[in-house]
């Protein structure tokens, strides 16, 4: 069954999921809320929240602290910027809420992973480096 449009509402919505996924790619250092996701996916927080959950199996928020936090263990790897330059770098307001969400992410607190994971990406090709130092959440290390 399709929409008026010639496309079935469930690929309409995976669609503009993968739209708000980019949007999160693209601007996570910005002020994103959900609200401001959906009102750019012209649905509303709800739905948003749930389709995007569905679509990728997690919320959109934790989607984006995943993001801010990726680009952040980046930069402090390079080791020019300092943990507070970081932090406002990729996004947060609040050098607390970095430390805490980094130090949920990554297991160790920023100024510790800077110290001793400078090097951790070293001699990896920058294709494979991403997945290499990816994030897991506890839930995900519990699973492997």
């Amino acid at each position: 069954m399709t929409d008026g449009q010639g496309m079935a509402p469930v690929l309409r919505d995976i669609m503009a999921m993968r739209a708000v996924r980019d949007r999160i790619d693209r601007e996570y250092a910005s002020p994103l809320s959900v609200e401001a996701l959906a009102r750019g996916a012209f649905m509303s927080a709800g739905h948003l929240s749930r389709e995007f959950r569905r679509v990728y199996g997690e919320s959109p928020y934790s989607y984006l602290m995943t993001r801010r936090i990726e680009r952040a263990m980046t930069l402090l790897r390079r080791g020019d910027l300092s943990v507070t330059q970081v932090c406002f770098e990729v996004g947060f307001s609040s050098l607390g809420t970095f430390s805490t969400r980094f130090t949920e992410l990554v297991g160790v607190p920023p100024s510790a992973y800077r110290r001793d994971h400078s090097q951790a990406a070293a001699g990896i090709p920058a294709c494979l480096a991403k997945q290499v130092t990816r994030p897991i959440r506890n839930r995900e290390a519990s699973r492997r």
